[in-house]
């Protein structure tokens, strides 16, 4: 994605949320670099079962390598001819890809002045987009930080109807080990995150 500004003025719970969604982006965009990993292995857990997750992926990254992780993303989501999961809103919603979903997002971006950065290839609904997307408009990186409303109407259109899903089949992925922890990261944040928008009344202006 490309990014207009990256405002910072943001209180520090968004900042946090901020930071898993683009965690998430980064590790389901492409494999993880020994950057990565290293950024990986400094995360640090608590007592709650999110916390315990990030701890396990803190583990894994400390015994694995980038070129472990790049056959693992590889099985996982390229493989050949396909991956054990097609990372797409279409494809989990409709069956297909590039179907109505798709569409509708792509509407939404230029209504939020976002676009598809040059160097990016894949449909703009696959889960590593949608997440970076959600973190552009909790910081301000399309313009001003989105109003929780209008966070919460993106999250609920593009998101909420799949992103658990996937997440719980990467959880639960036969080729995944590294990614294992990372599924059972996104399955309880985007839970977190969904009971957290149901709990207010905003909605988008």
């Amino acid at each position: 994605m490309t990014d207009v500004a990256d405002h910072r003025d943001i209180d520090v719970e968004d900042a946090l949320r901020a930071d898993l969604y683009d965690l998430l982006g980064v590790l389901l965009a492409r494999p993880a670099t020994r950057e990565t990993l290293r950024t990986c292995q400094s995360l640090s857990g608590d007592h709650t079962d999110l916390g315990a997750a990030v701890a396990e992926l803190a583990a894994r990254a400390a015994e694995t390598t980038p070129k472990a992780v790049e056959r693992e993303f590889n099985r996982l989501f390229i493989g050949i001819g396909r991956g054990e999961l097609l990372p797409y809103a279409s494809f989990y919603m409709t069956g297909f890809l590039n179907e109505k979903p798709l569409a509708v997002l792509r509407q939404d971006m230029v209504a939020l002045s976002m676009r598809r950065a040059d160097s990016v290839f894949e449909p703009e609904d696959n889960i590593a987009s949608l997440c970076e997307m959600m973190a552009g408009l909790i910081r301000g990186r399309f313009g001003a930080p989105a109003p929780l409303g209008r966070q919460k109407d993106f999250y609920f259109r593009h998101l909420a109807p799949w992103a658990g899903h996937f997440f719980a089949d990467l959880e639960k992925a036969d080729g995944a080990w590294f990614y294992a922890p990372v599924g059972t990261i996104g399955r309880l944040f985007t839970d977190i995150d969904a009971q957290a928008f149901r709990m207010t009344g905003d909605s988008a202006a």
